[in-house]
């Protein structure tokens, strides 16, 4: 598999993965083709996942600014196209509390406003007509042993005090009679407004926009080379040659290796496992009394995740390899089957009929960083947390493109840090990886 930390380029027209969610659209992308010839343009954008639509659906309807977007493989073929499709209030791994700590209460109320803002553009996209399977709403975050409770008690008290988040406190009586009989959850807190939905039909659903605003998206088109000149930044792609004035990288993730010298050595690519089940029988589902199909996660440091999807089948995600060579182990899709099948032992025969991997991208801080250096802007380091709002972030991109201010806020006045020791950033996410599974089974 791809590793951005190895590999100079993600390949050219790769298809999509076989998960579930390529299994649910049509693969058939007429309006998308390679970039020929030779091109000047005032903004090229580098890749065609959230990040890079969002950047380019802002430029052309509040900008009047026609981008030119070129990608590797397909739209949304990296993260964008693979992740769980959870819509969150969340910016990156950070608490708000540890923002208030850091930074104070005015920082935290401004990130946590940019949040909710990512949510409502997300909202807003849908509601023009995009068909992503949305579900009903409501996130439950779930307590993994009994000693995780009072923690998940005092940050609903937190978030009510706050914020005013709508956030209720549900014991594991309360749970497993209402929601589902988790096992392994002893007791959750439940959040009124994140929901699932299909990442790759949202994503699609972008470009059909994108393609309304007259702004086509360039698949197949991997940068091969750059070069800063003094009419711009000069892309090299297989069969063309752009030369712009502003570059946008947006490729967070699945950026290759040595790709440009302003991102170079600043995130780590991190690779995040999903599984889908087969449908599960009437009887599978009373068993498991799996009545919501609401988004859930856990309190552990290497959290597992899942949700109900529409035709009854059961997405479980968790950890991944910490390679692109492992990742086609069967050992990581097995492992989250073992855990499903621990949280829920009614389902012993169940099996998976898809399971995939996808690259998130962490940054030092923990949290996600717009930023420019001269002429050359990214958006980066979701930390996990990228579906809501990187579409924000797209936005904030290009307002910083055509020079506005953003808010004084730290994701949006500092770039990502470089990494210490970047050639060992694998060896420390082993490290982390050992911790965390020290923690959360005996800590």
């Amino acid at each position: 598999m791809y590793d951005p930390l190895h590999h100079q380029s993600p390949g050219q027209n790769a298809p999509y993965p076989d998960s579930y969610w390529a299994s649910t659209v049509s693969l058939t992308n007429s309006t998308a083709a390679p970039i020929t010839g030779d091109h000047d343009t005032e903004v090229l954008i580098i890749g065609a996942g959230y990040t890079g639509m969002s950047t380019a659906l802002h430029l052309a309807r509040e900008h009047n600014i026609q981008p030119l977007v070129i990608e590797a493989n397909q739209t949304a073929w990296g993260c964008s196209g693979r992740n769980a499709g959870f819509i969150l209030k969340s910016t990156g791994r950070m608490a708000w509390t540890a923002m208030q700590k850091k930074w104070g209460e005015e920082v935290m109320r401004g990130i946590y406003h940019e949040a909710c803002s990512g949510v409502d553009i997300v909202n807003s996209l849908i509601a023009e007509g995009i068909d992503c399977q949305v579900q009903d709403k409501g996130y439950i975050k779930v307590a993994h042993k009994p000693s995780m409770m009072p923690g998940l008690e005092q940050q609903a008290k937190l978030l009510q005090s706050m914020f005013g988040y709508d956030v209720e406190v549900l014991s594991r009586a309360q749970l497993h009679n209402q929601y589902m009989q988790d096992e392994m959850a002893h007791g959750a807190i439940r959040f009124e407004d994140g929901f699932g939905l299909n990442p790759l039909k949202l994503a699609l659903g972008y470009q059909d926009l994108l393609a309304r605003t007259g702004v086509n998206i360039h698949t197949g088109s991997p940068a091969l080379s750059y070069e800063k000149t003094e009419k711009g930044h000069v892309i090299t792609t297989p069969e063309g040659r752009i030369t712009a004035k502003k570059l946008v990288i947006a490729t967070n993730g699945y950026t290759p290796k040595g790709f440009n010298p302003v991102v170079n050595n600043r995130f780590l690519p991190v690779l995040s496992q999903i599984i889908v089940t087969q449908p599960l029988s009437e009887e599978q589902l009373r068993a498991c009394n799996f009545l919501t199909s609401n988004v859930v996660m856990d309190t552990r440091a290497l959290k597992y995740y899942y949700r109900k999807l529409p035709d009854n089948r059961i997405l479980f995600g968790g950890r991944g390899a910490i390679t692109g060579k492992g990742a086609e182990d069967p050992y990581y899709a097995n492992r989250l089957l073992t855990v499903l099948k621990e949280s829920f032992p009614a389902l012993q025969s169940i099996s998976y009929d898809y399971a995939w991997a996808g690259w998130i991208c962490m940054s030092l801080d923990d949290i996600p960083h717009v930023h420019q250096q001269d002429d050359v802007f990214y958006a980066m380091g979701y930390c996990g947390s990228g579906v809501s709002f990187s579409v924000q972030a797209g936005k904030r991109l290009a307002e910083r493109v055509v020079g506005k201010t953003l808010p004084a806020l730290p994701l949006y006045q500092t770039g990502l840090r470089k990494f210490p020791l970047p050639a060992l950033r694998r060896s420390g996410q082993w490290l982390y990886f050992q911790y965390g599974r020290i923690r959360d089974n005996y800590l």
